[in-house]
């Protein structure tokens, strides 16, 4: 079995259609609570955590839990879920969670690749892109967590961790599999244990987790995770996942809430308010109680129409942002808006909401958290790396928890009125 630990809940979706779309069966939970004696059988099972932008020493004890249950449950081998754009900070948290992870492990070598080009994030002599663009010109150079100011991941993971840092770059991952596997077993034994390797498409991603297939550690995006657990399908017979890209969700209620700043969830925003889907922006200034915040959000939405599929949003362009963040200081803003998302999304479903579509990795924890979501089953993708999920228990929900920058600009439109 592989064990999976993704940094955020919509990372964790975003792999598990990877592990899925190269026909690996694939369990997610988003809690280890309550887990009493189930065991779980599945070729994949992905832990998701919320630890991306927690202090460090939280994300290292949380990731450790994480890989102490899946070893429990007969992983032999563990995949660390960063995001695509190396979203951390300058002190983590992927160093220290890859250090701790490492060590237990006993690990000899870690590769560490987050292209992902399905998404648009490729990786060239060490430097990530977000499209054409480097990744410190992109729009994550504002992003109100992580911003990230260096393209360049050597330097980046670096100012993480203690090991030595060695690129591998692409003119070696051109060569194929075996120089791959000689040239990451050589870097490792000159520089160090750690290892950023250069990816621009599929066929690159294909190539490193051939190269890493037996590696008891690797950590990345889902771009890897497709391309290790392509090595994997391959050596079990799996056949690829040819589920349809779409999903029937007749007789549903269904509610948006966005809590992402991204520009791509600033575009779908946009798009639903176009269409006529009522919307009400949460104003933490005015009201920075979150259970008042919520309150207001929740009475707001017993006056619409529930086939309407109403929007609540804390979106807003970065200039907004930073004047909430100048008046409330960025964790307070952070708090009181997932604070009042992860209410009103509890509020949502005990009125009758049973599909929520959740736009943001910080709100999507913040909303599993809040509904007691213990685990689900993977289904089709809406977008690539955005999955519906069923959750487990006697009143299951349908959820599309989608990381910021997923999906074109008519998704969340799109996947409130499908039917």
């Amino acid at each position: 079995m592989i064990g999976a630990i993704a940094d955020d809940f919509t990372g964790a979706t975003d792999i598990a259609v990877a592990f899925r779309r190269v026909g690996l069966s694939v369990g997610i939970r988003f809690s280890l609570e309550d887990v009493s004696e189930e065991r779980h059988h599945e070729d994949v099972v992905i832990v998701a955590l919320k630890t991306r932008t927690i202090a460090p020493s939280d994300a290292v004890a949380q990731s450790m839990d994480a890989l102490d249950w899946l070893r429990e449950q007969g992983a032999t081998q563990i995949f660390f879920k960063y995001c695509s754009t190396f979203d951390s900070r300058a002190d983590g948290n992927i160093g220290p969670v890859a250090d701790a992870l490492g060590r237990a492990l006993a690990a000899t070598r870690v590769v560490f690749v987050p292209a992902s080009p399905r998404h648009l994030r490729t990786q060239y002599m060490g430097h990530l892109y977000v499209d054409q663009k480097l990744l410190s010109d992109s729009s994550m150079r504002d992003h109100p967590l992580t911003p990230m100011t260096d393209s360049f991941l050597p330097r980046v993971l670096a100012h993480q961790t203690a090991h030595p840092v060695a690129l591998l770059d692409h003119r070696d991952v051109a060569r194929g599999v075996e120089n791959v596997s000689q040239r990451l077993a050589e870097t490792a034994h000159e520089a160090g244990t750690y290892v950023v390797v250069d990816a621009i498409d599929d066929a690159d991603l294909l190539t490193i987790g051939a190269a890493c297939v037996d590696d008891i550690l690797v950590t990345g995006a889902a771009g890897l995770a497709e391309g290790w657990g392509a090595a994997h399908a391959a050596r079990a017979g799996a056949r690829p996942d040819a589920s349809p890209a779409g999903s029937s969700h007749e007789g549903f209620t269904s509610v948006v809430l966005a809590g992402s700043c991204s520009a791509r969830t600033l575009e779908q925003v946009a798009h639903m308010m176009q269409k006529g889907h009522p919307a009400l922006q949460l104003d933490a200034i005015t009201y920075p109680d979150p259970a008042e915040l919520s309150d207001r959000a929740l009475a707001w939405y017993g006056q619409q129409d529930p086939a309407s599929a109403p929007l609540i949003y804390s979106t807003m362009p970065a200039e907004e942002l930073h004047h909430v963040q100048d008046v409330l200081g960025a964790e307070g803003a952070s708090r009181i808006l997932e604070g009042a998302m992860g209410r009103i999304a509890s509020g949502l479903v005990e009125r009758g909401v049973n599909r929520l579509i959740v736009a943001g990795g910080e709100t999507s924890g913040s909303v599993t958290t809040a509904l007691g979501v213990v685990g689900g089953a993977v289904g089709p993708e809406a977008a690539p790396g955005v999955p519906w999920i069923v959750t487990a228990g006697p009143r299951p929900l349908t959820l599309l928890l989608k990381s910021g920058n997923f999906g074109d600009p008519l998704l969340l439109t799109r996947a409130a009125t499908s039917v």
